[in-house]
């Protein structure tokens, strides 16, 4: 199994996962804050929910 250890690892911002650097973030890395769409949609629903649960 082909380890890549010298890649740059960020954790996901809703899962708490370490993910890697990859190829096709190369010129935005530093704004990347999900691991993967599954992360990003998670968070902006619990985000949601969270609002309107403190208007109640």
């Amino acid at each position: 199994m082909h380890s890549k250890p010298h890649l740059p690892q960020k954790t996901g911002v809703n899962c708490r996962r370490p993910f890697a650097w990859r190829r096709k973030w190369r010129l935005f890395w530093e704004e990347v804050r999900y691991c993967s769409e599954r992360c990003r949609r998670t968070h902006h629903r619990r985000e949601v929910s969270g609002a309107e649960e403190s208007c109640s």
